[in-house]
């Protein structure tokens, strides 16, 4: 399989072609060098054939100083993979805390292709995948999950089952906003078995899981109490998602959140952990489910023994590593739920590729909304 990086196979083309036509200099410079030679000619044929726009880092740090965008070698699809022609690619905080070196990781390899969702169209297909999907419009998860070479970039590389089919009736911007949000968030919602019937906790509807967490559950067909930090954030909720709305400024947001569910609710959707963990030990039934997927605080502190004696699980959600079965069902699900209009995601920001590091500095510096790079084609 040929990535980003040249591998020996084409050792020896790559560096004859950067010899004569080297992809730091355009092929206008080179043609004043060697104008008229038919050498020149075939070698910047090959370039424009062989190379991909795409932002890269090869060492962490702020996005100002470490990310870059220029020309890589073209990827091409192994066994059982697809090449996708990207049109967005989705930044998460997932990415740009990979990018800085969040709780000491390090690079995982030495050139990373940032971002892990995105959407386009399957340009081509590897062996043992079907050839019918080339054409397909697609929405691409986990493209930078254990792996160098995300979406940000022309064209991305993933095994076949992680290019989702879309929808007729959804767009690219919706596509490229399912994988880390969506999955995280049906995980949290679906991990457990079904919800129809239940009530599930929401806390933080207004974020980027929070919001596809609150949806999810409806379209499941639960009751959705829903969380906001403030009662000023109350008129941003959508109240045909949202059932029942507490602010957590509330003077007692555990006797609001029990007076729309007496008997306690079944699930909760846990965005701050050790922040609201007491709330939601006061206001679950015995035998819910606590599904966090951050916490303020490393190491909270929570009350054992009320939540031993109410049989409660705690499962904590990190999406990188969740099992390929859900990831799969989660794909299916999120895919039918944007088909049948049930998903609302809100695109703050939609940028260039060549705005990629004002990208990630609007994720860390956080937004609400989803921010995209267009691809250009």
């Amino acid at each position: 399989m040929v990535t980003h990086a040249a591998t020996a196979r084409y050792d020896w083309l790559w560096s004859w072609i950067h010899r004569y036509a080297p992809i730091s200099v355009t092929p206008a410079e080179v043609a004043r060098r060697r104008r008229g030679t038919d050498r020149y000619r075939w070698v910047c044929g090959l370039h424009r054939w062989l190379v991909v726009l795409a932002a890269w880092y090869e060492r962490q740090g702020p996005a100002g100083e470490v990310l870059q965008v220029g020309e890589l070698p073209e990827p091409e699809a192994g066994p059982g993979e697809v090449r996708v022609r990207l049109t967005r690619s989705g930044v998460s905080p997932g990415d740009t805390k990979k990018r800085r070196g969040w709780l000491g990781s390090a690079m995982p390899f030495p050139r990373v292709i940032p971002h892990s969702d995105g959407a386009g169209t399957i340009e081509s297909a590897g062996e043992g995948v079907d050839a019918a999907r080339v054409g397909e419009r697609a929405w691409v998860f986990g493209a930078q999950s254990y792996r160098p070479f995300g979406t940000a970039a022309r064209f991305t590389v993933v095994p076949a089952h992680q290019a989702v089919a879309l929808p007729d009736n959804v767009g690219d911007d919706m596509g490229a906003c399912l994988g880390i949000p969506g999955i995280t968030a049906h995980r949290a919602v679906f991990g457990d078995g079904p919800v129809n019937g239940s009530t599930v906790l929401v806390h933080g509807v207004l974020g980027g899981v929070g919001s596809v967490a609150a949806q999810l559950a409806h379209w499941g067909g639960a009751t959705v109490i829903g969380t906001v930090r403030q009662h000023g954030d109350r008129e941003r909720v959508n109240d045909r998602v949202v059932d029942h709305l507490v602010a957590l400024d509330h003077p007692a947001p555990a006797t609001a959140i029990r007076a729309a569910a007496p008997d306690g609710v079944d699930r909760v959707v846990e965005v701050a952990f050790s922040d609201n963990v007491d709330l939601d030990a006061a206001v679950v039934r015995n035998g819910a489910v606590i599904a966090a997927y951050a916490t303020r605080r490393d190491r909270p502190d929570f009350p054992f023994w009320s939540m031993l004696f109410d049989n409660l699980t705690i499962r904590l959600l990190g999406s990188d590593d969740f099992p390929s079965e859900a990831k799969q069902q989660a794909a299916a699900d999120l895919t039918a739920a944007a088909r049948d209009g049930a998903l609302f995601i809100p695109i703050d920001a939609l940028l260039s590729l060549e705005q990629v590091a004002e990208a990630h500095d609007r994720v860390d510096a956080g937004t609400r909304g989803r921010v995209l790079l267009t691809i250009p084609g």
